[in-house]
């Protein structure tokens, strides 16, 4: 195949839909459904594609049902027994609050005739807030700004969401109990960690106050009075692994990032592409890690290692942006992602890439991510920017919008972290 700027573009877009829909519910969700019970269903559900899983569920369910999830505002979608709340993300509201109490009570009075159906996806820790005693919203708001700014991984912010919470780490499944709990969950999260994952509010957390305790001490985050009281309270540990209340339940992944990108993988060889899948859980600050597979991709072009062109690589995971203390621009980890692999690339021919949140939503931004070509350090400068300058202000989102390639997708009612992708010919 002779490649070009647009059908490389092409090609890159249409990885990244194939990597979409194989984390859609619509798809994944009907065949791991439970068996109804002798007693009521009761459904529950948090993330952003909570409302589109529920609805899924709805269609396929042979029985009577009723509950209640919470998703992002702007994801929600019809559903006829299952009530859809909205609240905010990254930083939870007090809607995210009214919502995982309406969580709670769902599922209270509950007998071992019971069933209680989990849907568990990306973006539900901060959609469905409860905050420990003592603590307020906006105590749970001013720790969620400062670990969201200071580059902690997801894992490291969800341990201490956990245990400022009187909902996540086992809590919601406490709650049920003696009603067995199934878990379907798609997942967000490097490693598909069942207790990262909306932070776990179903299921057992091995990490412990401490370990919170030490996260913030390791980012130089001084927590208020308050929070620090509900971390130093032996009442806030959550449930542990081995708890005989939650021996009944069950957890199943349903979708997560390595199955995107083994579809995107099968479409690259059907392309003529040889794929290299370096891994799904790649952490890191951003800007770096698009360093290091700028210098993966000039391996493979120069010397044909570790894979010959025409080639694919292909990761995912969840890269970090560390703000300074500059006011930032727009964001968000995956275009600036994409500027520092330009960075590292120098305009080398053959090369292109695309980077995107599976959600279609990097970070607070429109834009699910970008698009950089061969000629991108070209035309940033032919506008009067430089890519040193996008990273010293955070706003690669903006570079990526005067160039037109940003992609677009809306609100994909699903989230499988980031998915990136960079094509070698």
């Amino acid at each position: 195949m002779a490649w070009t700027d647009s059908s490389a573009r092409a090609a890159l877009r249409s990885l990244f839909d194939t990597a979409i829909k194989a984390a859609d519910p619509r798809h994944v969700l009907p065949r791991h459904l439970p068996t109804a019970p002798r007693g009521r269903t009761v459904v529950v559900g948090l993330g952003k594609s909570a409302a589109l899983m529920a609805q899924v569920l709805e269609a396929h369910w042979p029985a009577p049902l009723s509950g209640v999830v919470v998703t992002r505002y702007g994801h929600a979608v019809p559903t006829r027994h299952i009530r859809v709340i909205e609240a905010a993300h990254p930083i939870p509201d007090a809607n995210s609050q009214m919502g995982a109490e309406a969580l709670l009570h769902a599922v209270q009075g509950l007998t071992e005739d019971d069933l209680v159906i989990a849907l568990v996806s990306g973006g539900g820790s901060a959609l469905a807030v409860k905050p420990a005693p003592g603590l307020s919203l906006a105590d749970k708001q001013e720790i969620n700004r400062a670990l969201l700014a200071c580059g902690a991984t997801i894992g490291e912010m969800n341990t201490v969401r956990r245990h400022l919470s009187a909902f996540k780490g086992g809590r919601l499944a406490l709650e049920a109990a003696p009603a067995r709990v199934v878990t379907l969950a798609i997942s967000d999260v490097p490693g598909d960690i069942a207790q990262v994952i909306a932070s776990g509010p179903t299921v057992a957390d091995p990490t412990s106050l401490e370990d919170a305790r030490t996260i913030l001490a390791r980012y130089g985050i001084t927590p208020s009075a308050a929070v620090q009281h509900a971390l130093d309270d032996a009442g806030n540990e959550t449930p542990k692994p081995g708890d005989p209340r939650l021996q009944h339940n069950s957890f199943t992944l349903i979708a997560t990032p390595r199955m995107a990108l083994e579809a995107a993988a099968e479409q690259a060889r059907a392309l003529g592409l040889t794929p290299v899948i370096l891994g799904d859980a790649l952490e890191g600050e951003a800007r770096e890690v698009g360093t290091a597979m700028a210098g993966i991709a000039h391996s493979v072009r120069r010397y044909g290692t570790p894979v010959s062109a025409p080639a694919l690589l292909l990761s995912g995971g969840e890269t970090t942006v560390t703000l300074g203390t500059s006011t930032p621009g727009r964001g968000g980890r995956n275009t600036e992602f994409l500027v520092g692999l330009a960075r590292g690339l120098q305009g080398a021919p053959g090369i292109w890439a695309i980077a995107g949140d599976t959600d279609g939503i990097d970070g607070v931004e429109d834009a699910a991510g970008a698009l950089i070509a061969p000629d991108t350090i070209l035309r940033t400068r032919n506008i009067g920017e430089t890519l040193d300058g996008i990273l010293s202000r955070h706003d690669a989102t903006g570079l990526f919008a005067q160039l037109d390639d940003l992609v677009i997708t809306g609100p994909t009612l699903t989230n499988v972290n980031d998915f990136r992708a960079v094509l070698i010919v």
